[in-house]
């Protein structure tokens, strides 16, 4: 009973905060293309307009619309949202995961055993951190520099691997690779701008990192999910994804 109390008093505080606020501008989402391959690109103007979600009064939300109702319920709009990193069988994120400035699940550091094959997405170092500061500053640091920084952000989430590192693509990732699936990522780009892309069909990690620095301009950007653990929720482009792993863990989220 106490915890149950607990969920619905953090319950309303999170979701006040999103619905006494001035109204929060859409993502203004395009289609671009890259030798050959879509991808549906949204652009966030203020970091400071993006939430996270994960669970609720009765659990993890698991879908798209299970936010939006609740969120309408509590008397906001869900105006976009997309898958926010990997979980595990029970939708619990598998790194750090910071929503409001509560940290509710603790960072992680683990390594891949010496004869993991094929190495996890998650576990290909280096990964990383997508965060928003208690300013509404965004930015995506790789896990070990994120440690080190000792940041107390607003949201956090962890993820991997990273795709663009300062620039830099990610050491792992290689050119002509025949391992194509959807994929999910966000980037930090130029002036701060968040930038979240989706692909329309099935690209490899270099293509997916390539199109983060070479089109969209991000100095850093990292991997939520790929397969059938991606998916977008805009009402202005009809859609409402859902994810055949029987759900989504974490969820970013702009609602007015």
């Amino acid at each position: 009973m106490v915890l149950n109390i607990g969920k619905q008093i953090y319950f309303c505080r999170t979701f006040s905060a999103l619905f006494i606020s001035p109204a929060l501008a859409a993502p203004n989402c395009a289609t671009e293309e890259l030798e050959g391959a879509r991808y549906t690109v949204c652009d966030v103007g203020n970091a400071g307009d993006i939430s996270l979600f994960w669970d609720g009064e009765d659990g993890p939300y698991r879908s798209f619309s299970r936010l939006a109702d609740a969120l309408k319920t509590a008397g906001a709009e869900l105006s976009f949202a997309m898958n926010a990193g990997m979980y595990d069988t029970d939708f619990r994120p598998l790194g750090l995961y910071v929503e409001e400035g509560q940290q509710k699940v603790r960072i992680s550091t683990a390594e891949a055993g010496p004869n993991t094959q094929p190495v996890p997405n998650f576990l290909k170092k280096p990964n990383g951190v997508f965060y928003i500061d208690q300013e509404g500053k965004a930015g995506i640091l790789t896990t070990e520099a994120f440690v080190a920084a000792e940041l107390e952000p607003r949201i956090a989430t962890q993820s991997g691997p990273m795709l663009v590192i300062s620039g830099e693509l990610h050491p792992m990732l290689i050119p002509n690779s025949t391992d194509k699936t959807g994929r999910s990522g966000v980037g930090v780009c130029e002036n701060g701008m968040v930038r979240f892309a989706i692909s329309d069909g099935r690209v490899n990690f270099h293509e997916f990192a390539r199109l983060f620095r070479d089109q969209l301009g991000c100095a850093n950007a990292l991997f939520l999910d790929g397969g059938r653990g991606v998916g977008l929720y805009s009402p202005e482009l009809r859609r409402n994804d859902f994810s055949w792993h029987g759900g989504y863990g974490p969820m970013f989220g702009i609602a007015d």
